[in-house]
């Protein structure tokens, strides 16, 4: 396995979607996004906890006038959204390998327009509480990158994560501006452009329902 995996780091390391550790911009990119990578001034969006990326492009290919950022700490699924990238010839969007905890370290306060969190690991233990993606502590770092208005869109087939969610995303100051339980059943489903990713293909043909919110941060 590992070494079906080296030619995807290999990849990794010469493309330049890909920022990660090893290379300069890895270190200088924080705050200059627009100036150093993309070279616009378009609105920034960050997929966090991207995967391969299948919801990171198929939003900048909708989206040529913005600017898109796909953050997963996994160097082999950040390769094989970058090689679709590639493949797409798709210019606005970058993958930056790192954890979620260190947001801070690329991003300036106010640096980033919106934000998508696409079927996040449940984490559905108890003592894995501090790890979901959705908890008060990383909810406080994606409030201090985004914008005041910013948007935040969430969507996970775990319904459980859905309901702890609900009650941490307005408790650290996002105001949630639409909800639904079923969202293959809602008029919200044109949000998401009729994108999928894999893993949400196989939850829905299984008969998952699909959870999503969309909010607002409102910074005092």
């Amino acid at each position: 396995m590992a070494r079906r995996k080296l030619p995807r780091f290999q990849h990794n390391a010469e493309s330049e979607n890909v920022v990660e550790r090893g290379k300069e911009i890895y270190t200088t990119i924080k705050g200059k996004w627009k100036e150093k990578y993309f070279k616009n001034l378009n609105p920034i969006v960050l997929e966090l906890a991207c995967g391969k990326g299948e919801y990171t492009t198929g939003l900048a290919k909708e989206f040529p006038n913005k600017n898109f950022i796909g953050i997963d700490i996994k160097g082999d699924r950040i390769a094989r959204g970058s090689r679709r990238a590639i493949d797409l010839g798709l210019k606005n969007i970058a993958f930056l390998r790192t954890s979620m905890a260190f947001l801070e370290e690329f991003f300036e306060d106010n640096e980033v327009d919106e934000i998508w969190l696409i079927h996040p690991d449940p984490q559905p233990r108890d003592k894995e509480e501090r790890k979901r993606l959705t908890n008060s502590r990383y909810l406080g770092l994606y409030k201090k990158v985004l914008k005041n208005s910013g948007d935040f869109f969430f969507k996970t087939d775990n319904y459980p994560l859905f309901e702890y969610s609900l009650g941490t995303i307005p408790e650290v100051g996002f105001e949630i501006l639409r909800q639904t339980t079923d969202l293959y059943n809602s008029p919200l489903l044109a949000e998401h452009f009729g994108i999928e990713t894999y893993y949400e293909k196989l939850f829905v043909a299984k008969g998952y329902k699909i959870n999503y919110l969309a909010s607002k941060n409102r910074k005092k």
